[in-house]
């Protein structure tokens, strides 16, 4: 066996040891929602059931906690692609002084923990009387640093020719954005739509932060309500629970997972 068979074959056991590891917890969670028996001691029947389902629709309003997320990624992620996109769009095409300086800020705010501007957030939130709602949710991830850079990325990729064709025809910033910079970007907006979502539909420590009550509560917050060791609930409707709480998110990979392909490879390739 030469060196470069042996590479794959590590290359491939490596990426195969790692797809097993990451499937284990979701085969664990089907295994117990849709199966009879405790899943964590290995009495599992091979018997199918919807029970557990059932139980774990019950258990919570999921309609009203599903729009809640909804909402909340959504107006996140619009808000992210109306600031972000023309900082980008400057960036990129725009020739001002403190260009690069601006460039490396955005880049030191991918690498700042959330928790580490989380407390001044707070007191600010609590100050404008902001708290337990959706204004408390969407506001601290309307500027991302992560959009800034795949939308810069992306406008470099364009022909600069495009840019002065249009400024030829009188094309002005804002006209510029909207005719030039945003059909070319689509595939980024697919890439940045489904990191911001999967990211705030999946967060459980800002809301913990800023909720009280269940009024605004998001998936996560409430699935967070009646799981853990201390649940009264069964830890096969838990389970259940959990895959009811993935459901979403694992609809829209499957039905934008070209896009999202396409946009990170199209990302990479920029200057």
């Amino acid at each position: 066996m030469n060196t470069t068979i042996r590479r794959r074959v590590g290359v491939h056991t490596a990426v195969a040891a790692g797809g097993v590891i990451m499937l284990g917890p979701l085969v664990l969670m089907l295994a117990g929602t849709f199966l009879v028996g405790n899943p964590l001691n290995g009495d599992l029947t091979p018997h199918l059931t919807l029970d557990h389902v059932r139980d774990a629709w019950a258990a919570l309003d999921w309609p009203r906690v599903y729009g809640t997320s909804v909402l909340v990624t959504g107006a996140i992620f619009l808000a992210q692609v109306v600031t972000s996109l023309p900082v980008a769009y400057a960036l990129a095409r725009w020739d001002f002084r403190g260009r690069r300086l601006t460039f490396k800020l955005v880049l030191i705010c991918l690498v700042i923990p959330v928790q580490v501007t989380g407390i001044p957030i707070y007191f600010l939130l609590s100050g404008l009387g902001l708290l337990d709602g959706y204004l408390a949710l969407i506001l601290p991830s309307v500027g991302s640093g992560f959009c800034i850079y795949l939308f810069r990325q992306f406008i470099l990729a364009i022909p600069v020719s495009l840019f002065d064709a249009a400024r030829l025809d009188g094309v002005g910033p804002v006209a510029m954005l909207w005719r030039v910079v945003l059909p070319h970007v689509r595939p980024a907006l697919v890439a940045a739509g489904v990191f911001s979502v999967v990211s705030h539909w999946n967060d459980l420590y800002w809301p913990s932060v800023v909720l009280t009550t269940d009024r605004a509560a998001t998936v996560p917050y409430a699935v967070a309500g009646v799981s853990g060791p201390e649940s009264t609930v069964p830890l096969n409707v838990q389970l259940a629970i959990a895959a009811l709480a993935a459901l979403p998110l694992l609809v829209c990979f499957l039905l934008i997972q070209r896009h999202l392909v396409r946009g990170l490879v199209l990302t990479a390739d920029g200057e």
